[in-house]
């Protein structure tokens, strides 16, 4: 699994699940879902912010994605992920991080 912090978001009384009107992206083992430019995991009887704990970098990919390149696109803070292959893949310098 790929570590991530336990930050808790507050206040957030929306539960997510199927069915709940945010786009579900599956992460290792779980599902994260995007609300309000950024990722949320449900957690016992809350929800964290899921996000990577350190800077991974995606070996050998050479796939650009961009909008219409086939991969689902997530609005995420100040940029935009694309899910591929069960993951995350975010922009960085030249290359393309796993989270």
């Amino acid at each position: 699994m790929t570590a991530t912090t336990h930050t808790p978001h507050p206040h957030h009384t929306h539960e997510h699940g199927t069915g709940c009107g945010h786009v579900a992206v599956p992460h290792d083992d779980h599902v994260d879902y995007v609300h309000d430019g950024h990722l949320h995991r449900p957690h016992d009887d809350h929800a964290d912010e899921c996000e990577p704990a350190a800077h991974t970098v995606h070996e050998g990919h050479d796939h650009d994605h961009r909008p219409g390149c086939g991969h689902v696109a997530v609005p995420h803070g100040t940029h935009v992920d694309f899910v591929h292959d069960g993951h995350r893949h975010a922009a960085h310098e030249d290359h393309w991080d796993d989270h």
